[in-house]
Order: C-alpha cells, then sequence, then structure tokens
C-alpha cells in the first residue's frame, strides 16, 4: 500500500487520476443532496407550460430536456450507477482473473490446461452481443450489466497473473515456505498473492475505466435498467429526441463526464504500472 500511495503521490497524471476519481466519488456521495430538482420530475413555467429545451439559466444550471427534467440533476445522480458499475465490475473481473492466474501458473499441468483453455473459450465470446443476449433473457438492469462484465473480461487479467505466477513459483522464497511446511494455498495467497497484486491493481483500474464505457454503451442502447438515470441514458434520450446537435448542453455534460471518469482510470492504471515495472519510470 505504501508503494501505491508513494507512485500516485510522485506522479503527477496519476495524482490528477485520483483528485478526479475522488471528485466523482464525492459527488456521487452527496448526489441526493446537491440535486436542484427530482432528476425525473417534470419542470413548468409558472404559467403551467413545461420548462423544454431551455438552454442553461439561473434556475437550471445546465439546462433542460425535452421533457422538462433538469440536465444537472441528471448528471449527479448518473454518476452513482456508473462509478457502482465501474468499481463492483473491476472487483469482480480482477478477483475471477487473478484466482484463476494463480491457481493456473501455480499448479500447472492439467490444472493450467483445463483452466487456460476455459479461458481461451472466453476469448471466441464477444462481448457486446453476449451483453445484449443476457439482457434480452434476465431483462436491462445494472446487475446483469455487471453479470456480463465479470462473465466474460476476466481472461486478460488471467493470463497475465498466471504468467507472473509461473516466473515466481520456483523462486527461493517459495521454496523455503514449501520446506517449511506451508501448504498449497499459503503459498499461494501468503507468499505469491501479495506479488502479483500489483499487476491486479493495474487491471483493476484499467477494467474500472472500460466497464463504465460499457455500462454507458448498453445504456445508450437501451438496455440500461429504465428505474436509474445514468449518464448513457441522458444520451439514449437525447439521440431519441434528435436533439443531439441543437441541444449541446443535453449531450456534452453526460459525455465529458463519461471520458473524464475514464481517463481518472487509466491515469491511476498507468501509476500502477510503474510499480509492477519499475522499468517504466526510467
Amino acid at each position: 500500500m505504501r508503494s501505491i500511495l508513494d507512485a500516485l503521490a510522485t506522479d503527477r497524471l496519476g495524482l490528477a487520476g485520483l483528485v478526479l476519481f475522488g471528485i466523482f466519488l464525492a459527488l456521487a456521495l452527496i448526489a441526493p443532496i446537491a440535486a436542484p430538482y427530482d432528476p425525473m420530475a417534470l419542470n413548468y413555467h409558472p404559467d403551467g407550460s413545461l420548462v423544454r429545451m431551455e438552454p442553461p439559466s439561473r434556475e437550471h444550471w445546465l439546462g433542460t430536456t425535452r421533457m422538462g427534467r433538469d440536465v444537472l440533476s441528471q448528471l449527479l445522480m448518473g454518476t452513482r450507477p456508473a462509478l457502482f458499475v465501474g468499481v463492483v465490475s473491476a472487483v469482480f473481473v480482477v478477483g475471477i482473473g487473478t484466482h484463476v492466474g494463480l491457481v493456473a501458473g501455480y499448479f500447472g499441468g492439467w490444472v493450467d490446461d483445463l483452466l487456460m483453455r476455459i479461458t481461451d473459450l472466453t476469448y471466441g465470446i464477444p462481448f457486446l452481443p453476449f451483453a445484449l443476449i443476457l439482457a434480452a433473457i434476465l431483462g436491462p438492469g445494472i446487475q446483469n450489466m455487471i453479470i456480463a462484465i465479470a462473465l466474460v473480461s476476466w481472461r486478460g487479467t488471467a493470463r497475465v497473473i498466471r504468467s507472473q505466477t509461473m516466473s515466481l513459483r520456483n523462486r527461493p522464497f517459495v521454496e523455503a515456505a514449501r520446506v517449511a511446511g506451508a501448504g498449497h494455498w499459503r503459498i499461494i495467497y501468503r507468499h505469491l498473492l501479495p506479488n502479483v497484486a500489483p499487476l491486479a491493481l493495474v487491471y483493476l483500474a484499467l477494467t474500472m475505466g472500460w466497464a463504465i464505457m460499457t455500462e454507458a454503451s448498453l445504456s445508450f442502447l437501451g438496455y440500461g435498467d429504465p428505474r436509474l438515470v445514468s449518464w448513457g441514458k441522458m444520451l439514449y434520450d437525447c439521440y431519441s429526441s434528435q436533439a443531439m446537435f441543437s441541444a449541446w448542453w443535453w449531450m456534452v455534460p453526460p459525455g465529458l463526464a463519461i471520458a473524464l471518469l475514464v481517463l481518472s482510470g487509466f491515469l491511476m492504471g498507468r501509476s500502477y504500472e510503474q510499480i509492477a515495472d519499475p522499468r517504466l519510470v526510467q
């Protein structure tokens, strides 16, 4: 943990990514309080007419949608599903991939062959069609997005962790643990896991950004949770209302928020790479 914090503190881009992520996390926590309006409520003028497609003003800082909903309130509330899907999906993906890679790389033999053939099979599954089919079967929802991401996206992490484990399993500290009577699982989780953790953190940060883009893409295609306000759903509503070019205040904020949150994950991942491979610092 000290090396992780030192890498983020000494690398300006990594620190910028951490600050960006912290800002979005704070916005997600205070969103229900900070949102000036109910994000799904219709807003009206004093004369009873709908506040439709209004540009930014003192009453609505980021304008309104075609249905008279406040864009700023939707933007703030959309931070929550984006972060939830990104963080939870990344934890599941890296957790599965790290465990598969550790077991395959340590035991080798038929265990390695079996796990790597399963990994190869997942490479043959196109993600977007798989996610669409899963959403059609289970129904659109944020939980189903996480399941789709977790079932397919662990393959890259597993291969990298397996390679690193194979280079570590015959090192002197592992042999010393065997001689001392340590069992297989103690060696894997007590001695090997800490040494592959920096690589796992790299994939955790990168997967978070990729999962956020995936959530936005599926929501844009109409497979998000209809009960939630998300950035992808905001873009979908803007597109379906044919307002992509006429209402910039509706389109630009969610697109910019997606880009910045994804960027924060990639910047933090860049710093973690320096821990996994110190030669990158040179």
